[in-house]
């Protein structure tokens, strides 16, 4: 049998394992949504937008709007052999990855394709910890079943390569127990997580999620940017919403509509896209709404604020460039208290060099920013600070972080496994500690907030102030959950949906009870 036979059957046998998918209607033509009523518009084909989407579909239509293109036959997104290549083809339009530097001064990444970041990271796949559902206040059972449709079909358990299988080693000479194996919780020690690359190298995006909902309840627009929501006369309510081309071709607006008398506006555009479409459609701090001459629908203080990202430091482990073969985090580190979580890659520094890198994030940071507006050009990128290691907290947490990564880094089977001589001289002192975490600080590319629950939005995920539209994402976050939030954000798009599938069933169920059945209004108390 030859390779390439061997290989297909590998994957046919994967697919029916994960179940049979049949995906929804997609177009780049914005006159063939234009005009047109819907149940719901997802604003944001993301890691929840597409999960929430597939839900909702089970009973109602849905428009998927996405400012970027498909992820499907892309070797940049769909193989692991081209891991972190997308990183480093980046453009104005049309890339997949779209990059942004926080006025922090730090280099940063956003998706910009269906899937959203589900397409462009490491793909490792880690619930969030049982204090964090606790906190949030989810129905724990709900959460259960939304975390395990999700696995059902895009998450795998992986093949630890040989790199990955020194660095677990690492992790525990470093102090990292006890060791928890191929375990999806987060839990203290050293563990392998799941993986959305799947056992022939193929990764699967949130994408994916839409071909297990109703395909003909589902429309995905690609390439098209939201410009803002539209609300009806009284700007109480949301009705649909603008948008655009996203390819900067032209500046023609269009129309959509939600159905008029339940019909929602969902915002999953994440961390920076939501609260960016909220700020541009009046929803926001006057004085910077004002700033703008954007015409104020509610003055909503906390919209952009509370920004946060967990400060990183990455130890590059081989002293120069190789060759050596791309490799996504599978194994993780996870500190007493869930403080620190400590992975490792093989990312490319180019076509033909790599370099391996043991990285660190403070898991609770402190320090809070904010995001702006730059203008009105939704195609814009906003700005936001983070304010990485501004409070005193942070940065001694740093330190402490700092001196973690070195034990792995200094550990006999990393140091064996790459050759005694890429040992460096460690740091040493609370001063020199701190200019290095100053100097070195970079993102983990897990930033959230923005939308924060309790601020902008309710508990049910309903924008403060009107109705008829929700944010539903990773800015809704006050900290990010578990080792990676990917997969707490793809729960969430399951775990909402279903939520509101229930409500429009009592809602309906109110309605039938105060009809008679000659659809004539029954007698009230």
């Amino acid at each position: 049998m030859s390779p390439l036979v061997f290989i297909f059957i590998i994957s046919m046998l994967i697919n029916l394992s994960h179940g049979a998918m049949q995906m929804p209607y997609m177009t780049s033509d914005p006159r063939e949504v234009s005009g047109k009523s819907f149940d719901y518009i997802v604003v944001g084909g993301g890691t929840a937008g597409c999960s929430l989407a597939a839900t909702l579909s089970e009973k109602f239509s849905v428009l998927v709007i996405e400012r970027g293109g498909s992820p499907f036959g892309d070797p940049l997104v769909e193989e692991k052999k081209y891991f972190g290549y997308s990183l480093l083809k980046t453009d104005e339009y049309s890339s997949v990855a779209q990059s942004f530097t926080s006025r922090d001064g730090v280099e940063n990444y956003r998706g910009r394709v269906l899937g959203g970041s589900s397409a462009i990271n490491g793909g490792f796949y880690s619930r969030a910890s049982e204090e964090f559902v606790k906190k949030a206040g989810w129905d724990k059972d709900l959460v259960q079943d939304s975390y395990k449709w999700v696995e059902s079909k895009v998450v795998f358990m992986p093949e630890l390569t040989q790199w990955q299988s020194v660095v677990q080693f690492g992790f525990l000479e470093a102090g990292f127990y006890p060791y928890n194996g191929y375990n999806l919780e987060h839990t203290q020690g050293t563990k392998i997580g799941g993986s959305i690359y799947d056992q022939c190298g193929k990764r699967h995006t949130s994408a994916d999620l839409l071909g297990f909902g109703r395909p003909n309840h589902i429309t995905v627009l690609l390439n098209a940017t939201v410009k803002s929501v539209i609300f009806d006369g009284n700007k109480t309510r949301a009705v649909g919403v603008r948008f655009m081309k996203s390819d900067g071709s032209s500046s023609k607006s269009y129309k959509v509509h939600v159905e008029k008398r339940r019909g929602e506006v969902i915002l999953t555009a994440g961390a920076l896209g939501s609260p960016q479409i909220l700020l541009l459609s009046g929803i926001g701090p006057e004085d910077h709404l004002n700033d703008l001459n954007i015409p104020v629908v509610v003055n909503l203080r906390d919209v952009g604020r509370r920004m946060s990202d967990n400060p990183a430091i990455s130890l590059l482990v081989d002293r120069f460039s190789q060759n050596r073969t791309l490799e996504p985090p599978q194994v993780a580190a996870i500190a007493e208290g869930y403080k620190y979580i400590l992975e490792s890659e093989v990312l490319p520094t180019n076509i033909t060099t790599t370099r391996i890198s043991i990285a660190a994030k403070i898991a609770f940071p402190k320090s809070r920013g904010r995001l702006k507006l730059n203008s009105t050009n939704p195609r814009e990128n906003p700005s936001v600070k983070f304010n990485y290691l501004g409070s005193k907290e942070d940065l001694e947490a740093c330190l402490e972080m700092v001196l973690l990564l070195q034990h792995v880094a200094r550990s006999e089977t990393v140091t064996f496994y790459l050759g005694l001589q890429n040992r460096e001289k460690l740091l040493a002192g609370d001063e020199e500690l701190k200019s290095f975490c100053k100097d070195n600080v970079r993102t983990y590319y897990h930033y959230h907030g923005g939308c924060v629950v309790g601020s902008v939005v309710d508990e049910d995920y309903r924008v403060s102030g009107v109705r008829r539209l929700r944010v539903v994402d990773g800015s809704t976050f006050e900290e990010s959950p578990g080792t990676n939030p990917m997969a707490t954000v793809l729960m969430l798009g399951r775990y909402q949906g279903i939520k509101m599938l229930k409500e429009r069933e009592a809602e309906k169920e109110g309605d039938e009870s105060f009809l008679s059945p000659q659809g004539s209004p029954q007698p009230q108390p």
